[in-house]
C-alpha cells in the first residue's frame, strides 16, 4: 500500500497511533521491525546524532534531507517528518515541502517558532505572528502535489502566550488548512486533557518525552481523552545513547570485549537488521548475468 494512503488510513481509523522518533536510516528499520506502524523523523535526534549539537536551529534542510531520503528508501511504512520552521520564508517553505514529498515522506510537522527555533522543552522559545504561521501553512499546502501529504501544524506557545493562546493558535492553523494538530509541551495532567477537550472530532498529536515538560501517558490514556498520534520522539535517541555509553565505558574499564559482548547485539542480528545477505545475493545474480554474456561471446 502507497505509504501516504497507508498513514491517511492510520489516521482515520480508531484508536491511537503510536510513532517512534528515530533519527538514520538503521533506528528506522529497527522500529519497523519492532512493528510500528508508522516513524517519525526528529529534528532534535538528527541534530544530536549527525552534527553532535544540540537542537536549536542549526540543521539545514539539506543535511535533513540526507538523512531522510534513505529513511524512505529503506523502510515500508509512513514516515513523518520534523520540518521545523520550514526552513526560511515561504518560498523556502513551499521548497522544502516538495523536496520532502519527493523523497517519499508521508507528512511534515510545521512549527510556529521564529527562526532559529529551539527544542519544543528548552527555554527561550520566540513565536512568529500568528498571521506569518498561516502564511507558512498556507504555503505548504499550495506547494504539495499529493493531498495525502500531510501537514501537522504545531504551536510552541504555552510557554510564552499560556495554554488557550496555544489552543486558539491551533484552531486558526486548522481553518488554514493543517491536517492534524500539534500543541507542543502542554505542562499538566490537566493541560493535556483540556488540549484534548478543545479539539474532539480533530485529529491531534500529542508529544511525549521522557523527562520533558509533559506528563507521559499510555497509548489507552490518550485514546480515552480522543488523541490520534502519540509521538515518543526521543525514545530511541536516548536508548542508543545510553547503550553507547554503557559499552564504551566497559570496553575503557576491562580493556577487552568479554563483558561488552553481552551488552551488544549479535553479528548475525546486524547483518540482518541491514539485509546484507540479501545484497550480496543481488550481486551473485548480476555476477552471474554478466558472466553469461562473456561466456556466449
Amino acid at each position: 500500500m502507497d505509504k501516504r494512503q497507508k498513514l491517511a488510513e492510520l489516521v482515520e481509523r480508531p484508536g491511537v497511533v503510536v510513532v517512534p522518533g528515530t533519527y538514520d536510516a538503521l533506528t528506522a528499520r529497527i522500529a519497523e521491525r519492532a512493528g510500528f506502524e508508522a516513524l517519525f523523523a526528529t529534528g532534535a535526534g538528527i541534530s544530536n546524532a549527525h552534527l553532535g549539537l544540540g537542537d536549536v536551529g542549526l540543521l539545514t534542510v539539506d543535511e535533513l534531507l540526507r538523512t531522510i531520503k534513505p529513511m524512505c528508501e529503506g523502510t515500508n511504512i509512513p514516515l513523518i517528518v520534523d520540518a521545523d520552521t520550514g526552513f526560511g520564508g515561504y518560498l523556502n517553505v513551499q521548497r522544502t515541502v516538495r523536496e520532502l514529498e519527493h523523497a517519499g515522506v508521508a507528512a511534515i510537522t510545521l512549527e510556529d517558532q521564529m527562526f532559529p527555533k529551539r527544542c519544543g522543552h528548552f527555554r527561550g522559545k520566540r513565536m512568529v505572528a500568528v498571521g506569518e504561521m498561516i502564511g507558512r501553512l498556507s504555503a505548504a499546502v499550495d506547494a504539495r502535489k499529493d493531498p495525502r501529504f500531510l501537514i501537522i501544524a504545531r504551536t510552541d506557545a504555552r510557554a510564552s502566550e499560556g495554554l488557550e493562546a496555544s489552543i486558539e493558535r491551533v484552531h486558526r492553523y486548522f481553518a488554514a488548512g493543517a491536517d492534524i494538530g500539534f500543541v507542543e509541551a502542554p505542562q499538566t495532567v490537566e493541560e493535556v486533557r483540556s488540549v484534548a477537550d478543545a479539539f474532539k472530532g480533530k485529529p491531534m498529536l500529542l508529544n511525549l518525552v521522557e523527562g520533558g515538560k509533559t506528563p507521559l501517558f499510555s497509548a489507552a490514556e490518550l485514546d480515552q481523552m480522543g488523541f490520534k498520534i502519540m509521538l515518543c520522539a526521543n525514545t530511541a535517541l536516548r536508548a542508543a545513547i545510553k547503550a553507547v555509553g554503557q559499552a564504551m565505558a566497559a570496553l575503557k574499564e576491562d580493556g577487552a570485549q568479554t563483558r561488552v559482548q553481552g551488552m551488544i547485539c549479535t553479528w548475525q542480528e546486524r547483518q540482518s537488521i541491514v539485509e546484507s545477505e540479501s545484497l550480496m545475493d543481488r550481486e551473485i545474480h548480476y555476477d552471474q548475468i554478466a558472466m553469461g554474456e562473456d561466456l556466449n561471446k
